[in-house]
């Protein structure tokens, strides 16, 4: 038994009747069972309760022994004096204010709902399972399916959105220098991912718009700063790398030591560090204002034209310096920049028409409704449940709710979950 569940039966009433009895034989009445609190202080606020014959109005303390009360120390914080029900499932102590007097107590094992308790178990009880209502998922209506993976969406775009404004922070409320950050990062997906973020923090964005106008410059910039220029190579392009970020270094106290290391290691040739940065500087030469076409832009037609980007000539015939391989333009694929626009341009347009007071849901959902859901091993498992995951939306929802709630055992708190409590 778990106390998410006591706040499930208290918050829907899921109990036997409408009049109980304390601990201490007072008649209650439920009128307003309160706000459900998910932050600090009692679990429900402004609550109404008939005690006897009178009207209380207060907040309600959930635990699922009676001795919680003292287990969690809530005796010393101010911030529970006012509550006016003390409502568990097993009773053990009974539980008294700073003035002494006795908070009423009241114990749900007796009176909650049986066909309650056998949902919460059948739930809960199936450990084996990759999520607990493994069975009932492909029950579930498509109506209810779509409107709870796009309210997950956003939850998800909202959390990316905290992320962003810390990030926002460390670059002086820049947001062309945050756009280079988190496309330097997203460039580098998992592998490489931190590794790019580390290149992108060391260089001030001013020296990447100065560097912009000519292709080797930045080119150089972003490879030295990654730690790629501080070997030896029998290769004009390298050596020719290697002098020009020499005096970029000197000109702009840049350093060549890298803390994190782009790795080689089980990538597929297109996804080389190398390959991927070349790529992320034709991405910004000689682009300048990449943040506002970005922001302006809402047709996913216009989105894959401006990542239409090929690595420069040298590495038409590279993966790595030095050596050669067989003649293969270096283009980004439509399915890298479906990435791009999840991980990094949905969730900046969302944040940023958040951060001047503007509502672009509609814009966003449009925009990710015109992309293919991802691939991977989470969306693969949910597909084989029931074929769910068409778009992004979908795709995107189905890792918030595997991450955030089938992972943490919060099924209570979920649309799917709640739904297989009632059936």
């Amino acid at each position: 038994m778990k106390e998410d569940f006591l706040h499930y039966v208290w918050k829907f009433q899921k109990l036997k009747q409408t009049k109980f009895f304390t601990t201490q034989k007072q008649s209650v009445e439920i009128v307003k069972v309160g706000q459900h609190n998910t932050n600090a202080g009692p679990d429900f606020l402004c609550a109404q309760i008939r005690i006897e014959n009178q009207l209380w109005a207060g907040h309600v303390e959930i635990h699922l022994r009676s001795s919680d009360w003292y287990l969690h120390h809530h005796e010393k914080d101010p911030a529970y004096d006012s509550v006016i029900m003390h409502v568990v499932w097993e009773h053990t102590t009974e539980i008294f204010r700073n003035d002494n007097t006795t908070i009423p107590t009241l114990v749900l094992s007796d009176i909650v709902q049986p066909a309650t308790v056998a949902a919460y178990q059948k739930l809960f009880c199936k450990t084996a399972q990759w999520i607990p209502c493994e069975k009932y998922f492909p029950k579930v209506n498509d109506f209810e399916m779509e409107h709870w993976l796009e309210r997950l969406f956003f939850e998800r775009l909202e959390q990316k959105s905290e992320c962003i404004i810390t990030e926002l922070g460390r670059v002086t409320n820049h947001w062309e220098a945050l756009l280079f950050r988190l496309l330097a990062k997203n460039f580098g997906l998992k592998v490489n991912g931190e590794a790019f973020y580390y290149m992108a923090s060391k260089v001030d964005y001013c020296v990447v718009k100065k560097c912009a106008n000519k292709l080797h410059d930045l080119e150089s910039l972003l490879f030295g700063c990654a730690g790629l220029l501080n070997k030896t190579e029998d290769d004009l392009y390298y050596a020719d790398l290697q002098n020009r970020f020499d005096f970029l270094r000197k000109k702009f106290g840049l350093t060549e030591t890298c803390d994190i290391s782009p790795k080689y290691f089980r990538l597929r040739p297109a996804n080389f560090p190398t390959i991927r940065l070349a790529q992320l500087a034709m991405l910004y030469y000689p682009e300048r204002s990449l943040f506002s076409k970005l922001i302006d832009m809402a047709s996913i037609e216009d989105f894959y034209k401006l990542f239409d980007v090929v690595a420069s000539e040298y590495w038409d015939t590279h993966y790595n310096f030095g050596m050669a391989s067989a003649k293969r333009k270096k283009r980004l694929t439509k399915k890298f920049i479906n990435l791009l626009l999840i991980n990094t341009v949905i969730p900046i347009k969302f944040c940023y028409a958040k951060y001047l007071g503007k509502d672009v849901s509609e814009e966003i959902i449009k925009l990710t409704m015109a992309i293919k859901a991802e691939e991977n091993s989470v969306i693969t498992k949910f597909n084989a449940l029931r074929p769910v995951a068409i778009n992004a939306i979908h795709s995107q929802g189905l890792l918030q709710l595997k991450t955030a709630y089938c992972d943490k055992s919060g099924c209570l708190k979920c649309a799917i979950g709640n739904r297989m409590m009632t059936s």
